[in-house]
């Protein structure tokens, strides 16, 4: 019976030839993996930066305390990390907020301001390195626009007739002895702003004469502060107290007589106001002693 030849290799045998073409293959597929590496990396980077600053303009912003003014609640070198989301959608500061906001009139004038090296520039502008250029501060919100506020020499805070107790002042600190001031009614729109170290910070009281009366408009407001993140020793967030959570505090008073800017008006308006009243009144009974001699028809 004849016998079928049979092939060069059984089944499923594989020829030298066959291992050097998977060989190269293996080799082309991972030398093309890693170009495509390479060529992708820019696209990542890119994105990563979009994405750094569209966190950095509209979400967190990191910042660092440049001073001592709001001791013991953060120190000098803090980094902390600043909510600019709530305030897209109108939300407005509260009291007790720690706020970063823009030098409203100057508070900063004659304040040095670092120079920083290109790197650290770049690294600022996409939000991943506090800005050491912008000069902004930190401060505690004390009142909001309508509230009356005022701190008498020996006394406490007093926001709409309530006394303040504010454990974050700094240790030895008195509420306001250094500047006392008040009453004045904070303007819509505008909040008044203390540090918590009362002794060491140029905040509203000291700036009362300059053009926004003490005030910061809430537009100039950059976010609220909620949480030191950097360094890690220091990781804390930033909470409202409870001293402005008591009953009564949003009962906001009528503004005081001796206060211009309560009622929205400038000394000037209200100088206007009072010298037309006065020249009005002679007209009007000019008037009516004209009226009264006038015979009636019968």
């Amino acid at each position: 019976m004849a016998v079928g030849a049979r092939s060069g290799r059984d089944e499923g045998e594989e020829r030298p030839d066959d291992a050097v073409t998977h060989e190269t293959d293996e080799a082309a597929a991972e030398e093309k993996q890693h170009r495509s590496f390479w060529k992708e990396l820019p696209l990542l980077i890119g994105i990563a930066l979009v994405l750094a600053l569209l966190i950095k303009t509209f979400l967190v912003q990191a910042f660092s305390i440049p001073s001592d003014s709001m001791q013991n609640t953060l120190q000098r070198g803090d980094r902390v990390l600043v909510d600019k989301l709530t305030p897209w959608f109108g939300s407005e500061p509260e009291r007790g907020e720690v706020v970063v906001f823009h030098d409203p009139a100057h508070w900063l004038e004659g304040e040095p301001t670092p120079e920083p090296n290109v790197v650290q520039k770049v690294l600022s502008w996409i939000g991943l390195m506090p800005s050491a250029e912008e000069k902004d501060l930190i401060k505690r919100t004390i009142a909001i626009g309508g509230d009356t506020v005022e701190c008498k020499r020996g006394g406490p805070v007093v926001v709409n007739g309530k006394p303040l107790d504010e454990p974050y002042i700094y240790p030895g600190n008195t509420p306001c002895d250094d500047a006392p001031f008040g009453p004045v009614t904070v303007p819509k729109g505008k909040i008044w702003v203390m540090g918590d170290h009362r002794q060491n910070s140029q905040d509203s009281r000291y700036h009362m004469q300059d053009s926004t009366q003490g005030f910061v408009p809430v537009s100039d407001v950059v976010g609220r502060a909620v949480v030191v993140a950097w360094p890690v020793t220091r990781w804390a967030t930033l909470p409202v107290p409870d001293t402005f959570d008591q009953k009564g505090i949003d009962k906001q008073l009528p503004a005081p007589l001796h206060s211009p800017q309560a009622s929205g008006l400038g000394v000037a308006d209200v100088n206007s106001a009072a010298l037309g009243l006065v020249g009005a009144v002679p007209i009007v009974l000019w008037r009516r002693r004209r009226l009264t001699k006038t015979p009636t028809a019968g």
